[in-house]
Formats: structure tokens, C-alpha cells, sequence
């Protein structure tokens, strides 16, 4: 079932959302050659504290840390280690959410570490366009699908794959809610948007195919080619008159 969400229940969405953004405008000064992914959750978890939050990711299903933190062909949910030291070059998709008066923010960003390959910056430009085009679909009248193949479409044009095993999802005061939101399929299809509905659109994006794959930590998604992958996450509540992004600062 999907949620509809008051007004001021989205509200409190942006409160939460806003902590969420100040939180990438904060990291991005740590993401540097030589820093470890454990420091970066080491400075999540002061930031939590410091704005009286709660981590959205830590303990859910288990997992160990607030953020994650996925590396080149790490697509999603990288666990911060002391061992993985990001290198001039790398880029690190950073996820992070906060559960704020019992609502969830959640967003994500792929940030380039020091000066990147031409390749790598227009995988990331790529994904981040996609991201618009997705929120851009996002309108009181279109349907769900018209997200999926905005997202697709922009992706595949520029010859990057898809993510299919991993989609964006609805969220309030759970994490995850209906509806799922893929990153690929058919314009004019699926549930209609309606005022009051809140997504959470986030694609990945490959270079390679778009097969992936679980490593043995249970939880590190990785390409199966090993080839590098980008994320980029906001928080879109739909409204009478369009869409509000509620993950900005």
C-alpha cells in the first residue's frame, strides 16, 4: 500500500531531509586521498549526535554503520573499514539517512577523489543527470514508469547500464515503503502520482553491464565486470502543483 503523506507530514520529511543535506555539504570536505571510510562514518556519527538524530542505517536489518560507503565498482551499501583508504582517483559513493520525530530522510551522492579519469567524470555527470531527469518526471498526473524510463533513457543513451537489482522506494516513517521505484521501464506505466506521495529516487549507474553481485560480507553490492558504478539519491515529495525535493539543505 502506498502512503499518502500530509502537508505536514512532509514537513517534517524536510526537517529531516535538510539534516541529510547539510550532512553532504559537510562530508565532501573529508572525501580526500588517504582518508579511510571508517573516518567518514567516525564523522557521521558525530554529526548524528551533534544534531540530536538518529542514524537511519545503523542496526537496520543489521546492518553496522550509518553510512554507506561503495567505492569505484562498489555499487551500494559498502561497509566504512579501516582497510579501504580512498586513493586520487577513486570515486565513493557516500549514502546516509537520519530518522528525525519519527520520519526518515535518506540521499545520496558519488563524490570524485582529487582528480578523476574524464571516464569517471562523466559517469557521475551522467548518473546526476539522470537523477533530474527522474525528479523531473515527477508530477502529479505522470505515472511511476515515467520516472524509470526518464532515469533509463538518460543513462543508456550516454552507453551506461542500468542497476536492476536495486531500486528506489518509497519512504515516510519507515525506511522503505511502496512504492518500489526502478531505474528502468516503460513511460506511462504503473501507479499514477499523486499529491502527498514521497519517493526516494536513486540511480546507480554503471560503466559496464549492469549485472551485479553480493560479496561475502553480505551486504557490499559490487559490479559483477568490476567496473565502476555512481549513486545519486534525493528525497521528492509530489505536490499539487509538481515536486519538492526534500533532501537539500
Amino acid at each position: 500500500m502506498i502512503i499518502i503523506k500530509s502537508p505536514p507530514e512532509i514537513e517534517a520529511m524536510r526537517r529531516a531531509g535538510a539534516i541529510v543535506g547539510q550532512f553532504f555539504e559537510e562530508i565532501k570536505r573529508h572525501v580526500k586521498s588517504g582518508i579511510a571510510t571508517l573516518q567518514l562514518e567516525e564523522f557521521a556519527e558525530e554529526f548524528v549526535a551533534k544534531h540530536g538524530v538518529k542514524g537511519a542505517f545503523k542496526g537496520y536489518l543489521g546492518y553496522p554503520a550509518n553510512l554507506c560507503s561503495s567505492i569505484n565498482e562498489e555499487v551500494v551499501h559498502g561497509i566504512p573499514s579501516a582497510r579501504r583508504v580512498l586513493r586520487e582517483g577513486d570515486i565513493v559513493s557516500i549514502d546516509f539517512g537520519v530518522v528525525r520525530d519519527g520520519y526518515y530522510g535518506d540521499a545520496a551522492r558519488t563524490y570524485a577523489v582529487g582528480e578523476i579519469s574524464p571516464a569517471s567524470r562523466n559517469l557521475l555527470a551522467v548518473t546526476e543527470r539522470a537523477l533530474g531527469k527522474g525528479i523531473g518526471a515527477s508530477l502529479p498526473g505522470n505515472r511511476l514508469g515515467d520516472i524509470s524510463s526518464a532515469v533509463q533513457e538518460e543513462a543508456e543513451s550516454a552507453g551506461f547500464s542500468v542497476v536492476r537489482d536495486f531500486v528506489g522506494h518509497g519512504i515516510g516513517r519507515t525506511l522503505h515503503e511502496e512504492p518500489q521505484v526502478p531505474n528502468f521501464g516503460t513511460a506511462g506505466t504503473g501507479p499514477k502520482l499523486v499529491p502527498g506521495m514521497v519517493l526516494a529516487i536513486e540511480p546507480m549507474i554503471n560503466e559496464g553491464e549492469y549485472a551485479v553481485e553480493v560479496l561475502p560480507d553480505g551486504w557490499t553490492v559490487v559490479t559483477r565486470d568490476r567496473k565502476r558504478s555512481a549513486h545519486f539519491e534525493h528525497m521528492v515529495a509530489i505536490t499539487p502543483d509538481g515536486n519538492r525535493i526534500l533532501s537539500l539543505p
